[in-house]
């Protein structure tokens, strides 16, 4: 018998200065950081998905990548959206999709430091 796969269980970006990707996830985004336990990562809790940013796998080059992460969607779960989108455009982080209605209830999209696409949304 074939095992079942069960789907993603965690997701990590791969950026330039993982130190200043972690205080952003953790000071701008509001994530939660746990304890280190990987040298060559961050990990955030993120529900039942954990998310991470790591350091680059060997040979990849992010800056010959024009936009990491195309055509992947990461979206984050907030139940107060409103107030994110606040705090990050007070911050100067750019929004890349300002917020609508959705079929996932209130949402947007940021772009990180390192160029990677985040959708945030709270259930309708």
């Amino acid at each position: 018998m074939t095992a079942v796969t069960s789907g993603p269980n965690f997701v990590s970006f791969q950026v330039r200065d993982r130190q200043t990707s972690a205080r952003f996830y953790e000071e701008t985004v509001g994530l939660n950081r746990l304890p280190d336990a990987n040298p060559a990562a961050v990990v955030f809790s993120a529900g039942g998905t954990a998310f991470a940013v790591r350091d680059p796998f060997p040979g990849t080059d992010l800056d010959a990548i024009a936009q990491p992460g195309a055509g992947i969607g990461v979206w984050f779960h907030n139940e107060d959206t409103d107030g994110l989108h606040a705090r990050l455009v007070e911050q100067g982080v750019p929004i890349v999709q300002e917020l609508f209605d959705g079929p996932f209830g209130r949402q947007f999209s940021f772009r990180d430091p390192d160029g990677y696409t985040v959708t945030v949304y709270s259930e309708a």
